[in-house]
């Protein structure tokens, strides 16, 4: 059956290709030859089209396609108190690309006060009528990616005290959230694909952190940030191998973490990447825990325009069974199709081709 309740049947991680108007008032922004005003004018009007076209596709939920950031994690981590956005020290390295040199620091008591992104929130609700999804890193992204040495050790010497003040403040922003009427916030973590790959895992340890002990102290900082959410808000995750230009950073399947992720994360729902063998097969989903946890298959990609052959999701979809209940599966893209605002290599038009296969393809297997 069809689900009236997050996640969808058919649904989608979050991030759509900028537009042509957004990207060049963005440019034009950053050049200096437009206000704040004007460009948020073109943000509200550009996020509208988005919106619109994802309830023309079918689909029960809208996003507002990340449009008014450029990052899909940075924007909002280095809006918390405590985190400093540093420009030109260092990329991030994917298979054949680079991004543009940014990181993050801890300079600063991890802390949340207020964050832009509740508006964000609001004007995708009072501009939608479907349900309006909220995408955000989920905490465990503020530590890995720099892991120790970006943390300041004279506020953080021990770094227990760094994960309960991040756990803390996403409690703070989750019921921000909650407050302005999200019922359906996504945690993007990367963190867990990462830990898969014996490369990542080497270079955490690089880092000075032990990727052994990671998984349950990642699950305790998620736990605490949503225990208090209202028994009617959604919180599902996202685990991607990585998602610039068509490009990722880490292979391996999910046997490391999956016990675990799955069993020791009190969350609703998990978007899980299966749209090429970097995620191996779907053995790991044998410990999802009967019940209403929801496993989304990512089975359509979003680094390619080529659309998929129905038949081939649908056999995905069966294999898949052997492991997990029909009716603990929906059906997404592997991730987003712009993680970052330069967005991955297909077209507008392919794009919307995939959301609307996955809502036919939902519609044929589930009725």
């Amino acid at each position: 059956m069809q689900r009236t309740i997050p996640p969808f049947r058919a649904d989608h991680v979050g991030s759509i290709l900028r537009t042509a108007p957004l990207k060049e008032a963005r440019a034009r922004h950053e050049a200096g030859e437009i206000s704040d005003a004007n460009l948020k004018a073109v943000e509200d009007s550009e996020i509208r089209k988005i919106i619109a076209k994802q309830e023309e596709v079918g689909l029960l939920l809208a996003t507002d396609g990340e449009f008014r950031r450029s990052w899909w994690h940075f924007d909002f981590l280095a809006m918390l108190d405590g985190v400093e956005l540093v420009a030109g020290e260092k990329s991030i390295q994917f298979h054949g690309i680079q991004t543009k040199a940014r990181s993050l620091n801890i300079t600063g008591k991890v802390g949340y006060a207020t964050h832009p992104m509740i508006e964000h929130f609001t004007f995708l609700k009072e501009n939608t009528r479907v349900t309006p999804k909220m995408t955000i890193p989920s905490p465990s992204v503020l530590h890995f990616r720099m892991g120790r040495n970006a943390i300041s050790k004279d506020i953080y010497p021990d770094l227990d005290a760094f994960f309960a003040d991040t756990a803390v403040a996403y409690r703070k922003a989750v019921a921000d959230f909650a407050a302005a009427g999200c019922r359906y916030l996504q945690l993007d973590d990367t963190v867990w694909a990462y830990l898969c790959s014996e490369e990542q895992r080497e270079q955490a340890r690089q880092r000075g952190d032990d990727p052994a002990a990671l998984p349950k102290i990642y699950a305790e900082m998620i736990n605490y940030a949503v225990a208090e959410r209202p028994s009617d808000m959604v919180i599902t995750m996202h685990v991607c191998r990585g998602n610039f230009r068509s490009s990722w950073i880490s292979e391996g399947g999910y046997e490391p973490v999956a016990e675990v992720m799955f069993n020791d994360v009190a969350i609703d729902g998990y978007f899980l990447e299966y749209d090429t063998d970097r995620a191996g097969g779907f053995e790991p989903l044998r410990f999802v825990p009967k019940g209403d946890k929801q496993i989304v298959l990512g089975l359509i990609t979003s680094k390619s325009g080529t659309l998929e052959k129905p038949e081939d999701v649908k056999r995905r979809i069966e294999e898949a069974t052997q492991y997990v209940d029909l009716e603990q599966c929906c059906l997404s893209p592997q991730c987003g199709f712009a993680s970052t605002e330069e967005g991955n290599v297909l077209t507008e038009d392919q794009q919307w081709a995939k959301l609307k296969e996955i809502v036919e393809i939902s519609r044929e297997v589930w009725g």
